[in-house]
């Protein structure tokens, strides 16, 4: 993996949820798209109406696929919405395909940015959820998120850096520095738009890292 990914050389791929339905799979593939995650549920009691069939479609495109979760740490602790996660969409198997599943964990778009939790409590948090994620699946679930957002409601902790990947959020030409101790980010959504649906991300990395990575190696 590359420390500052190149854009043109990387395998790109997409994140999409609910806001982005009637997906043309076959010509997202033609665009070159070779993965996607797709939201799957969100707190304890969303689940995404979109999620099954965005999911069977990119299946059937034969994109590498896994799903994610948006937390939230307001409604429920870490093992509560891993749970939910696991149970309508989150799983993982090692079928060559499926991506382990994602925390997307970002500024509440709802209230205080980090959900009224101090940044200890907010590490319990996302520890929770993934330990009980790892537990269920095998894997450690990816962590996607922002500079800001890490270093302002975790404390900017490094206790996720040698066993979740990071999905990294930085819509800039270049990669910026990563929070948190990672060293690599295995995923960049490096823009909010692009000619697909949804955000434009890419894996930094080859095909066959790609391959490995859905594999669990």
């Amino acid at each position: 993996m590359r420390a500052s990914p190149d854009k043109h050389a990387c395998p790109q791929g997409i994140d999409v949820s609910n806001y982005q339905r009637n997906i043309d799979w076959t010509n997202v593939v033609n665009n070159g798209i070779s993965f996607v995650y797709i939201k799957a549920t969100e707190g304890t009691s969303y689940i995404s109406p979109s999620f099954r069939s965005q999911y069977i479609g990119a299946t059937n495109a034969g994109l590498i696929r896994g799903g994610y979760h948006f937390a939230r740490p307001d409604k429920s602790d870490g093992a509560t919405q891993a749970n939910f996660f696991l149970a309508h969409g989150g799983g993982w198997s090692a079928d060559g395909m499926t991506l382990p599943g994602a925390l997307d964990i970002e500024y509440n778009p709802h209230g205080a940015k980090c959900y009224g939790l101090t940044p200890s409590e907010m590490v319990t948090w996302i520890r929770d959820f993934s330990n009980t994620y790892k537990a269920a699946t095998g894997r450690y679930p990816v962590i996607y998120t922002t500079r800001d957002w890490w270093s302002t409601c975790t404390g900017n902790t490094t206790s996720f850096a040698n066993d979740n990947p990071l999905w990294i959020a930085d819509w800039s030409p270049t990669l910026r520095a990563l929070p948190g101790g990672w060293t690599h980010a295995s995923f960049w959504q490096y823009a909010d738009s692009g000619p697909n649906p949804g955000d434009a991300d890419l894996w930094n990395g080859d095909m066959d890292g790609l391959r490995a990575m859905a594999l669990g190696f």
